[in-house]
């Protein structure tokens, strides 16, 4: 009898260690909107959820982090928004607390404002939109444009662009800067 093979349901959560917890823990909560849903001060680590009352947490902060604030670390963690206007409200939350901003972007099936913890950990705040884009598709987006106007933008692009993916020049540019070729087409089953 064959067993069946395991599958995973989601992503349940990632865990930070901190240089400074407690200004960690003050942005994910003030600026993120996180909640603390358990922590222990003895361990030095601390739980957040954006739904406590269905995942107990999506995040854990936790002191240690023994490496210098330059080192690359995370590519990313990204918090999925429910509606375009919370992105939009994010994004407003952080020019008023001057977060340092990456880059906001189409992915085509998602719009996303990429920003970065107090620590330089590169985070998102995303919404998805519905529509289908073949991945890597990055298109630098003015979040300020009218949101009818800047949908429609997205949907013309993802129309012509979306079946072939699209990056951006700047955005390879970044790839490589980061040590990532962003031009090189791995052969199927080949991992970086």
């Amino acid at each position: 009898m064959t067993t069946p093979r395991p599958t995973v349901a989601e992503l349940g959560h990632i865990g930070l260690r901190c240089h400074d917890l407690n200004r960690q823990l003050a942005f994910y909560t003030e600026i993120l909107g996180l909640t603390v849903t358990d922590h222990d001060e003895r361990l030095g680590i601390w739980f957040l959820s954006a739904r406590p009352d269905t995942e107990h947490h999506e995040l854990l902060l936790a002191e240690g982090r023994n490496v210098p604030a330059e080192a690359k670390l995370i590519q990313q963690v990204s918090f999925r928004c429910e509606r375009f206007e919370d992105v939009l409200g994010f994004y407003r939350r952080f020019r008023e607390h001057d977060v340092r901003l990456d880059m906001i972007v189409s992915h085509g099936n998602a719009i996303g404002v990429y920003f970065f913890d107090p620590e330089g950990n590169r985070c998102e705040v995303y919404w998805q939109t519905g529509l289908l884009a073949r991945q890597p598709f990055v298109e630098h987006i003015d979040i300020e444009t009218d949101p009818e106007e800047l949908l429609q933008a997205v949907r013309a692009s993802v129309e012509r662009n979306g079946a072939a993916g699209f990056t951006e020049e700047s955005y390879r540019a970044w790839t490589q800067e980061q040590g990532i070729a962003g031009d090189t087409v791995m052969s199927e089953g080949t991992r970086p």
